[in-house]
């Protein structure tokens, strides 16, 4: 799907792959080392509008296409999948929904603030009881005079204690209802924060809801009917993954065929011995597959046509490709893959977790073969 892209798709790749590596690479393995919030980069994010590429002009957004979004995150992730997945959470899941759901009044209030980066955004689904089976959640909501009361806790929430809105999902009388609720509301805190093998740049924890009394207006799209917002959100999101998978698998293909070329054994590159091309060969093959699974989704999405399936087909293969050519990255540089001279082993911890969230690789085996068997 390359040569479809736009002048405008092709600049922006460019600009960001420049940011990424002047400045996101070189802070990377410091920031996974010292588990360290970004917040620089974060901020030098935003000033280039890559906070708001999903959110319309009119309230302050890039006004860009879901493939623009893949680009961008593709290209931060090759640095950093860290700082990939606090920009992808704020924008697919955190962000976009009040774009596609939100009222006027809404979109005119969390918007312009979301898309600048003056806040950022997280999505507040699982619970310690309901991941997979995110319909099982407890978190209650009852109305209370002109507001609503939320309690309950949240967990494995990226950008937790680094986001200024979170959308949260909880059981009220009609169902699943959803809600924005702002950082400072009384009786929200932040919980356990997770130390993980991976992604030690994002922060990923539990948010607690102690009686935190929000507005009227919080309430996202109809009572009873979030759980429309979230599934909606999560197709979504599972491009953004999808684009992580590509920027992690590119980055370990590209830093082990610069090690098979540079390297020698027997008095030649490792690049010369056939069963190590054999070896590259297969990478490259699912790289390339993985990457037109994900911009053909992206652009299904853009179309405004049906793409669950191929959400989910692109996160499954994508994030199964990225761990597959990590460890055959790893391999193939052998005793030096194995150290952190090298950011294999940084880009094989990371790539496991994208086979876990937004939908557990089971789950979207669940989810197409569901479609198939239609």
């Amino acid at each position: 799907m390359d040569p479809e892209l736009s002048s405008d798709h092709r600049a922006l790749r460019e600009t960001v792959r420049a940011f990424a590596d002047h400045v996101i690479r070189p802070v990377a393995a410091e920031i996974d080392r010292e588990h360290r919030f970004p917040a620089p980069i974060i901020a030098a994010a935003a000033e280039l509008d890559l906070l708001g590429i999903l959110v319309p002009e009119a309230y302050g957004g890039a006004g860009m296409d879901h493939l623009a979004f893949t680009l961008c995150i593709e290209e931060i992730a090759r640095a950093c999948a860290s700082c990939a997945v606090i920009i992808d959470v704020h924008s697919s899941v955190g962000t976009e929904p009040i774009v596609l759901f939100g009222s006027e009044d809404q979109k005119r209030t969390w918007l312009p603030p979301l898309a600048s980066g003056r806040l950022l955004g997280a999505f507040c689904l699982t619970e310690p009881d309901s991941g997979s089976d995110a319909a099982a959640l407890k978190a209650t909501a009852h109305q209370d005079g002109a507001g609503w009361v939320l309690t309950g806790t949240k967990t494995f929430i990226t950008n937790v204690g680094q986001a200024g809105l979170y959308t949260v999902f909880a059981r009220s009388a009609e169902g699943i209802s959803a809600f924005l609720v702002p950082a400072d509301a009384p009786g929200l805190r932040v919980g356990q924060v997770f130390r993980k093998m991976g992604l030690n740049g994002s922060p990923t924890g539990e948010l607690i809801l102690d009686e935190v009394r929000v507005p009227a207006e919080s309430l996202l799209h109809l009572a009873g009917k979030g759980f429309r917002v979230a599934m909606r959100a999560l197709d979504s999101g599972r491009i953004g993954i999808s684009g992580q998978a590509l920027g992690i698998t590119g980055a370990a293909l590209e830093e082990a065929t610069t090690f098979l070329t540079q390297r020698r054994q027997f008095g030649r590159p490792l690049a010369a011995f056939q069963g190590l091309q054999f070896m590259v060969a297969d990478m490259g093959t699912r790289f390339e597959a993985a990457r037109h699974l994900a911009y053909h989704a992206a652009w299904l999405c853009d179309q405004g046509r049906p793409f669950t399936r191929e959400a989910s087909i692109a996160k499954l293969f994508s994030t199964e490709t990225a761990m597959a050519v990590a460890t055959d990255a790893v391999q193939l540089c052998g005793g030096y893959g194995f150290t952190q001279d090298l950011p294999l082993e940084r880009h094989f911890r990371d790539a496991k977790a994208l086979e876990i969230y937004e939908g557990s690789n089971q789950v979207q085996r669940i989810v197409i073969a569901r479609d198939v068997l239609r």
